[in-house]
């Protein structure tokens, strides 16, 4: 099915139900649907072809959210943009991928005259909020449109070889690539999430704080399917965030795991009731085993991991809660440290350089294939015939399969350390030292050094803990080769746009601009 499909479904749930609700306005799943018709037939009007890309630019609000489900609707290709990013970056993404619509807030509007005039294709523009610079805002554009003019550009299948959306990479290693992604594997992935976390309650409520451009919408959209009301925050605030639980009684909630270890130290917690929380789902990183088995002390048997990436979205393996609450409480405590078993959707494996594909308990790249992996990289060719050799879809991920079927992600493919003529997975040292109550944040990269071309270094954010006592607990648990030999401490650890560690800022540091941060 197409995305729209989705928040169709759900609005036949209840049509009376709240579907979006912030701080400001809340609509029911009629009149979301009613008004996201008026988008579509507004946009028709205006010229849009269909299958053309339209960008969102804005913080959180139920404005992005109906803009997002109007474009669907009117069968466009979303191209997300990330407001933390930089001018150049979001610039140089919207050229690339030949944006010809955009749909903006006001509070952006700096940014916007500035990518007016950088990126000759874009020519329609609406504001959300209000009239802006010549740009109608979202009521004017839609203004006297008949919503019931709208028709369903659907085939009996659901358009399944159209495009949903272009979704930039991270770009932490180079410009972003856009990676197309057609109905089947935008479906696959929805009803894939919806299986994992649906049915818990007859009352769902979606807690939406990380930013819709980002995961939080298609989870947005995933519990839209089966009816949920999403209640939307404009950014991440630890207090906000508990007052939203107990105030909505919020059965579901989506985090980045360093936003779970910020309300895991907020010292008001538990004051909060917190009990109507059903499934609290952690995507983007590893989170650290320790910090998950507190996170069930604190938030109950709610907890739930993901893993994924933009090409292989969301949900290529699942953690469920029942599994991390009985490790919490002891039950085969190792797999807090796993990211699950593969999804009903694809097939993993974890392969060698040869395309070998390698046993249980060796470490090797991780490789997926079925519906859930995405069409390539828009205008790429060659860049999506290297992630796609040996008939798999090449992840970049270092991970090895237990006996029994649980994914371990290692590292990434290009974020090891090489000491001495070993491998050294940084994200297994960061693990190791993030097991200390002291410490908060860990990043771990190579530093040059004389002898064995490159020696293990700990960024570190804690209190109360100095080197000698991280160097010694991590050379307990790995053992000298793998243990830091020597650790600086941060009051934060630098993050690109897209949340995650930007370990080649702090690499740089050390190397200076080299090209080959590497002995």
């Amino acid at each position: 099915m197409r995305a729209i499909d989705y928040f169709d479904r759900g609005a036949a749930v209840d049509p009376t139900r709240i579907a979006m609700q912030d701080s400001a306005r809340a609509f029911t799943f009629a009149e979301a649907q009613a008004l996201t018709k008026r988008i579509a037939v507004a946009m028709e009007d205006a010229g849009f072809p269909g299958q053309a890309p339209v960008a969102l630019y804005s913080a959180n609000n139920v404005d992005v959210l109906l803009a997002l489900l109007g474009l669907w609707r009117a069968n466009a290709k979303w191209i997300p943009l990330n407001t933390r990013n930089a001018i150049d970056a979001n610039a140089a993404y919207l050229a690339y991928v030949r944006c010809e619509w955009l749909f903006y807030h006001s509070s952006l509007a700096g940014d916007v005259a500035e990518l007016k005039r950088r990126v000759p294709t874009l020519r329609h523009f609406v504001c959300l909020d209000k009239a802006h610079d010549g740009d109608p805002s979202m009521e004017a554009f839609i203004g006297g449109v008949d919503g019931g003019r709208w028709k369903d550009p659907s085939d009996p299948f659901g358009n399944p070889d159209e495009i949903v959306g272009i979704f930039p990479t991270g770009g932490t290693t180079g410009p972003s690539k856009g990676v197309e992604v057609t109905n089947l594997g935008w479906g696959t992935m929805i009803e894939t999430v919806g299986n994992a976390i649906g049915g818990r309650t007859d009352r769902p409520v979606n807690l939406v704080v990380a930013p819709l451009t980002h995961a939080a919408g298609p989870v947005a959209l995933a519990t839209m399917q089966f009816g949920a009301t999403q209640i939307i925050l404009p950014g991440f605030d630890p207090q906000a965030v508990f007052e939203a639980i107990e105030r909505h009684r919020v059965t579901h909630l989506y985090l980045p795991p360093t936003a779970l270890y910020a309300l895991l130290g907020h010292d008001r917690r538990e004051r909060f009731d917190l009990s109507s929380l059903k499934i609290f789902v952690l995507v983007g990183s590893a989170v650290s085993p320790d910090k998950l088995r507190q996170a069930v002390e604190a938030f109950g048997p709610c907890m739930c991991q993901a893993y994924g990436q933009v090409e292989s979205p969301m949900i290529t393996c699942w953690l469920p809660p029942e599994t991390v609450a009985k490790a919490a409480a002891g039950d085969r405590p190792e797999l807090l440290a796993s990211c699950g078993k593969p999804s009903y959707s694809v097939r993993v494996a974890v392969m060698d350089d040869e395309g070998n594909i390698l046993p249980p308990g060796e470490a090797g790249e991780i490789c997926v294939r079925g519906a859930l992996v995405s069409k390539g990289y828009f205008e790429l060719p060659e860049a999506t015939a290297e992630f796609r050799t040996f008939g798999w879809h090449h992840t970049g991920d270092v991970g090895r399969f237990s006996a029994d079927g649980y994914l371990f992600i290692v590292d990434r493919k290009k974020d090891m350390v090489v000491t001495g003529g070993f491998n050294v997975y940084s994200a297994e040292v960061e693990a190791a030292i993030m097991e200390l109550d002291a410490v908060r944040e860990c990043a771990v990269i190579g530093v040059p050094h004389e002898h064995w071309g490159e020696a293990v270094h700990a960024v570190v954010v804690a209190d109360g803990i100095d080197e000698p006592a991280i160097i010694a607990h991590a050379k307990a648990r790995l053992g000298g080769v793998k243990a830091p030999k020597s650790v600086s401490f941060a009051d934060s650890i630098p993050r690109t746009a897209a949340g995650k560690m930007d370990k080649k800022a702090l690499r740089r540091e050390y190397w200076g601009n080299q090209q080959r941060m590497v002995h």
